[in-house]
């Protein structure tokens, strides 16, 4: 698979606590044109989320977030989810998503964790919480030291704050909730869940190099 941070330059953040939702908000995201979603494990209905995703939406690249767990894990992979996303890494976290075989994105918010992932052959990594990690400055200041850690920041981000993001050279997609606003999700619509997207996607033109 291509690597998740150049499948779209934002990644939806979805949290669900109706997995009927599920099948519909990520048809109106691919639609939208961002097939890489992200389904936080924060709720109860997240594992049969991203296993209707990946049965019922064909285009959809559907992943697990806030894995904390090696249970958490297989039971994501088990479910369907195509990529692994964590707020933070420990070792053995670190081997039960490498051991996955599937993409994964652990999360840093400091330079001696970046360092610690470049060691272990890791430079596809979450920046979490961006914004209150240090934002566009602390990423920009990694870029000269450590330029082969590529970086999804999530964590505050919003439209008007993304395109500056996304031009970093370190930085191939953001990830956001600002799509999915929650009186669109109460009232299902979806459509307005699309356009947002649709929005969205068009931010790939300010992704640095």
């Amino acid at each position: 698979m291509t690597s998740v941070l150049d499948l779209a330059p934002v990644i939806p953040v979805v949290v669900l606590d109706d997995a009927d939702d599920a099948v519909p908000l990520a048809r109106a995201l691919v639609a939208g044109g961002l097939p890489a979603i992200e389904v936080t494990l924060r709720t109860p209905a997240a594992l049969d989320a991203i296993r209707r995703i990946a049965a019922e939406v064909p285009g959809a690249v559907v992943g697990a977030g806030t894995v904390l767990t090696p249970g958490t894990v297989t039971g994501s992979v088990a479910a369907g989810a195509r990529f692994l996303v964590s707020p933070g890494w420990t070792d053995t976290l670190l081997t039960a998503m490498r051991d996955s075989g599937v993409p994964f994105l652990p999360g840093v918010s400091t330079t001696s964790e970046v360092v610690a992932l470049l060691e272990r052959g890791v430079t596809e990594m979450k920046f979490f919480p961006a914004e209150a990690a240090g934002g566009r400055a602390y990423l920009k200041s990694l870029a000269g030291p450590l330029p082969e850690a590529r970086f999804c920041p999530t964590g505050g981000i919003t439209p008007a704050s993304a395109p500056e993001y996304l031009a970093l050279p370190n930085v191939r997609c953001v990830g956001g909730t600002w799509l999915l606003p929650a009186d669109a999700l109460a009232s299902k619509d979806w459509g307005r869940v699309e356009a947002l997207a649709r929005e969205a996607s068009a931010l790939g033109g300010a992704r640095g190099a």
